[in-house]
Formats: C-alpha cells, structure tokens, sequence
C-alpha cells in the first residue's frame, strides 16, 4: 500500500498551494520510504503516478528497493568479489573499460547510468585518440569496452542496485578482409626464425624455439596466451597430448588437444628444465618484436589500408593472425563442430564465422554457378 499526501511542514510554511506532493509506503522488509515530487498540479500528477506504480508492484512482487547506491562504493565493492574471481587478461580488460568510463562519463549514482549516459560516452570516446598515431578509438574497441560495461552493469542490476540495465547502442563496425598467415609467408617465417636473439635460454637456441612454437601455433590454433602458459606437466609426448588449462583459456575448461606429429617433433628437440614449455623471461613485449624481428628478415611486408599514420608493426603478421590460419586452412576438412572444439569457443555464432571467413578468402562457390549457354567458354 502506498499513500499521497502534501509535506505538512511545507504546508505550514508556504501555504498549502505550493506545498510539495509526496508518496510513502514500506517496502517488503518493513522499511519506511518516501519520495517528493514538485507543488501543484504538476506535483501532485505526477506523483498519483508514481503511487499507483508502487502499489502495483508490490501487489505482484515485482517490486525492488530503490536504494541509491554512489558509483565509487559499487566500484570498490565489483573490484573486490568479482574481478578477483577473473583471469588476468579478463580482469585487465575489465578494470580499463571502467576506468574508461568512469574518466568520461563521471558516473555519481548506479541508478542514475541510462542509455543517453552511454550514448553520451560512446561519443566522447570516438574522438580520442588511437592506439597508432593519427588514428582514432576504433567501434571494436568502444564495442569490447561497452561489453565489459555491460558485463558490470548487469551485476549492478543482480545486487538491486540498478532496477534495468540500459539498452546498448553498439558502434558500428565496418565488416574486414581479415588477415591470415598464409602456407607460403608461415615457410620464409619458418626459414627466418635462426635470426632470432631471444629467448635466452641455456640448453635451447633461439631458432629452435620460435620454429617449435610456430609450428605449435600453426597446427593447434591455441591462443597466445595458451601457448607461452602450456606446462611440461600437461604436455605428453609419448601420448601426444597436451592440456589447455581453464585458467589459461577463454573458454574456461580444462581441454585435452591430441598434437600433430611434426609438432612433436620439434618439441623432441627442445630439451629444458623449465617449468614451462615455451619460457619467456624477457617481458612481454619483447614477444611482439622478437617475433616482428623474424619476419623481417622473412621479407614479410603486408599492405595496410587502415587511415592512421603507419608504423613497421602494421606490415607483419600478429599471434592471431596464425589462430586465424588454423581456421582458415582448415574449416575445409573439419566439420563445423570439430573446428569449434579446436578453437575452443564457447558459441557456435563464433565458429560461424570463422567458417564464413574461411569461404570468403578461399572461394570455389563461383565454379557452382549457372551461367548461360552463350557465356560459357569453348572447350
């Protein structure tokens, strides 16, 4: 039950005219609430329907405290039980979307986030500047941001801090060619890697083991960070297998992946004590240009077509773009669900395109094609 009334001390004060319409009632637990609304006419239609809302919502269960919450005390309180429950790259990605949000839009209440406030940073953050020089934010990373907003908004809404979560409104993406490692730049690739200086191991060269990890990569399609986490206690090479940790992966299941036979082969040939298979103690960023370095001496130098001012890291080739090739090469030969289980992904929507990808760059369907009689070459 909900009741309207007029503030008796305003009432008392300025006159009954101007005094301000008020709705009470108690929640389910027995707690005293009231909200004002304005003085007059407006006041007081306002509030009628505010108190018939109420009382239909506790009438069907429906309703939920409206307790305002600050921005700042659901931050702290999300940082503490949820992203400490998240593997680091999750939790990094997190906390930067956040971060992000929190610079530009200053959020006060959790209540108080609605579509227009997320509009509102959509468009702020479009127009700052890019990871490259020149560039801009680009709508996949506004996209990844606004899905770990999402992401948070939702336990928001969970913990009955936020009565609906806000609808989205997503950048705009324009649809790709996407890059892949084709066979032939994997071989100069594979050819160049005894230019390599890092890792500096004590019992394996350099060339050993980015030719190792390559062919790992190559012919499993793992991520990078699934590659460089890979332990010598999860690798069986008698059986040839190898475990993919939940910790490790986005899909969030330990995975028994059976090894092609040339990947065992260079595994053979990296004898080491660490604990893991593919040690890295130099940081990392020095992955990245290690690996750019290989395939300069490769001769590799891609086309870029992005609008941003060009850098030497744009020309080569990145870890996910030989993921991408696993796909690509194989979506041909393995059926729709034994790729999903190769890469590991958690929908089907995600191997779909990888698939439609793979058609893409590969075509073939041209040859299935009617073309009339007059079209048609002389044989």
């Amino acid at each position: 039950m909900a009741w309207l009334f007029q503030d008796a001390h305003q009432v008392k004060r300025v006159g009954e005219k101007k005094a301000s319409w008020s709705v009470g009632w108690y929640d389910p637990d027995g707690t005293k609430r009231q909200k004002s609304f304005g003085s007059g006419a407006p006041g007081k239609k306002l509030a009628f329907r505010f108190q018939k809302r109420i009382e239909a919502e506790l009438l069907t269960g429906t309703y939920t405290a409206r307790t305002r919450v600050t921005w700042d005390d659901f931050r702290r309180e999300y940082n503490r039980t949820i992203l400490t429950t998240k593997s680091d790259q999750n939790e990094r990605c997190l906390r930067k979307s956040l971060d992000h949000f929190e610079r530009l839009a200053a959020p006060r209440y959790v209540d108080a986030v609605g579509t227009k406030t997320l509009d509102e940073y959509v468009a702020a953050r479009r127009v700052e500047r890019g990871a490259k020089a020149g560039s801009r934010v680009s709508p996949a990373t506004i996209n990844k941001e606004l899905r770990c907003l999402r992401a948070a908004l939702n336990i928001a809404h969970d913990w009955g801090y936020l009565a609906k979560v806000p609808r989205f409104r997503w950048a705009r993406e324009p649809k790709k060619i996407l890059r892949y490692m084709t066979a032939e730049h994997f071989a100069d690739i594979y050819g160049a890697c005894d230019s390599a200086t890092l890792p500096e191991l004590p019992s394996v060269d350099p060339g050993t083991f980015w030719r190792a990890l390559i062919t790992f990569a190559y012919l499993t399609g793992w991520r990078v960070g699934e590659l460089f986490e890979l332990t010598r206690e999860d690798l069986d090479l008698d059986t040839g297998t190898a475990i993919t940790r939940h910790d490790d992966n986005k899909a969030g299941r330990d995975d028994i992946v059976h090894l092609h036979p040339a990947i065992i082969d260079h595994l053979r040939g990296m004898p080491h004590f660490e604990d893991r298979v593919f040690p890295w103690p130099h940081g990392y960023k020095q992955r990245w240009k290690q690996f750019h370095a290989i395939q300069r001496a490769a001769g590799i130098h891609l086309p870029c077509n992005a609008n941003h001012e060009h850098t030497p890291a744009c020309h080569v080739y990145g870890f996910h773009d030989v993921r991408r090739a696993f796909a690509t090469e194989n979506a041909a030969t393995l059926s729709a669900v034994e790729l999903q289980a190769f890469m590991r992904h958690r929908s089907f929507t995600t191997t779909q395109l990888y698939i439609n990808m793979a058609k893409q760059l590969r075509g073939g369907s041209e040859a299935k094609l009617f073309v009339p009689d007059v079209l048609r070459r002389e044989a």
